[in-house]
């Protein structure tokens, strides 16, 4: 028994040595040296999302989410129009409706961020079962907080509500954009399987007729429907799925060669550190860059995160508070 217990400590402690050996590893912040990227004109190689060091993009994630109601038509104005900061990349999410409009909306139902429970008599509607029409009944601005804990659009009803606080589309959103200037996109699918699948195909009809296939980058977290891309449409960019960034991960770790065209995505959209491994690392950046990956890391609303990452060479920060990321970033250039 005793030669047992033996054994079995022993293996306990070889786990526990080699567990705790792991988990260093994939949380250690590798600070390999920068490779600097320089603006290098003419360069039509290179991935344009990739950006020369110390010029990292900022996007405005759920369109500045963080300081007007997210994934709205005011929160773009918010955005485009203010004199104190400026964006370079929108960041929104799309669902499909009833009748095949794409939709702007993070959650998969609207109970979060209006006042569907109450106007469709029950929690968990999906834009799915409601057509755009149907939809514009809503106020998307009925549960946004102010920093300082008010609630300006809560109880918005009817006629009360602007047209600029209601669902929009995608073509709203260009439409509205088109005299502003020339903005890129992540955007995210956040359907699946066949709902997913429609909203690939509308969504590559409208970049094209909008000549925005360049300047836009899109993701999402269904396998599948990054491998309908691949197969269907390979001429619009798209990021990598969960699979894809595991992957990367543990290659750029190694330092594992890859032929050149060995990845299918144009860009990894990441957490710093959200989900155990840290992906907010130079090693990783510098991997990313050698295969010509943009590198964009989502959410970043603590300001000394995004000096750090703009530091480590990132390509973009999504930031529910862009007009803090433009401060950290751009506050020079602005005084």
């Amino acid at each position: 028994m005793k030669k047992i217990l033996k054994v079995v400590l022993c293996i306990v402690l070889v786990l526990g040595v080699l567990i705790g050996g792991f988990l260093l590893l994939i949380t250690h912040d590798f600070k390999d040296a920068v490779v600097e990227v320089s603006a290098s004109a003419g360069d039509t190689d290179r991935n344009p999302y990739i950006v020369p060091t110390g010029k990292t993009m900022i996007s405005a994630h759920r369109s500045g989410g963080g300081i007007a109601p997210e994934n709205t038509l005011r929160a773009f104005k918010n955005c485009v129009e203010s004199n104190g900061f400026a964006v370079d990349i929108f960041e929104f999410d799309l669902h499909i409706t009833k009748d095949g409009q794409l939709i702007l909306l993070h959650d998969s139902t609207f109970d979060r961020t209006s006042n569907s429970a109450e106007e469709f008599g029950q929690e968990g509607v999906l834009p799915s079962e409601k057509t755009y029409e149907e939809l514009l009944t809503l106020n998307l601005g009925e549960h946004f907080t102010t920093d300082s804990g008010e609630t300006p659009y809560k109880g918005l009803r009817g006629d009360e509500i602007p047209d600029d606080l209601k669902v929009v589309r995608l073509q709203d959103v260009f439409d509205y954009l088109e005299p502003y200037g020339h903005y890129s996109f992540i955007i995210e699918i956040k359907d699946g399987d066949d709902l997913g699948r429609s909203a690939a195909d509308a969504l590559y009809k409208t970049l094209k007729e909008y000549d925005m296939l360049s300047r836009a980058v899109i993701g999402t977290f269904h396998g599948e429907i990054s491998a309908y891309m691949d197969e269907t449409y390979p001429d619009m960019l798209r990021s990598a799925g969960i699979k894809e960034v595991v992957d990367f991960y543990f290659s750029s770790l190694l330092g594992i060669k890859h032929a050149d065209d060995y990845y299918k995505f144009a860009a990894l959209q990441i957490p710093d550190d959200d989900y155990v491994f840290k992906l907010g690392t130079s090693r990783l950046v510098n991997y990313a860059h050698k295969y010509n990956i943009a590198v964009q890391y989502w959410t970043i609303n603590d300001p000394e995160d995004v000096r750090r990452l703009s530091s480590i060479g990132a390509d973009a920060i999504m930031s529910d508070n862009p007009d803090m990321a433009y401060s950290v970033l751009r506050g020079d250039e602005a005084q």
